[in-house]
């Protein structure tokens, strides 16, 4: 990395730990930039998630827009969730969200009841 000679074992790659890591995050920066990208979204998308006011059940209902104004970001979910009576989640961590009639959200803290 550096161009140092090395020394020592012969099977040795890199000089010191610091052309180690260098090496590494050259090799990793445009994937990793990407994962910070989509890592920092899915993190907005909780922190608005989590600020809303729920019931003591643990679900509330916001418009989309307002959701969106809020930075809402639609498009990144961590992972998706199909009920037993059918209806479908998209999760962001451990908030689970679905559409409802008139561009009406549902959100619920997603837990043991949210399941099925």
């Amino acid at each position: 990395e550096c161009g140092e000679p090395l020394k020592g074992r012969a099977d040795k790659k890199f000089c010191d730990d610091q052309c180690r890591s260098n090496y590494n995050n050259k090799a990793n920066s445009d994937t990793t930039a990407e994962m910070r990208n989509v890592n920092n979204i899915l993190r907005k998308n909780r922190r608005v998630l989590s600020a809303l006011p729920f019931s003591p059940d643990g679900w509330t209902k916001i418009s989309k827009a307002k959701l969106q104004d809020k930075g809402f970001n639609f498009k990144y979910h961590t992972h998706t969730h199909t009920t037993q009576k059918g209806a479908v989640y998209k999760l962001c961590y451990d908030y689970g969200y679905r559409s409802l009639d008139d561009d009406f959200i549902m959100v619920v803290k997603w837990g043991e009841k949210f399941k099925q």
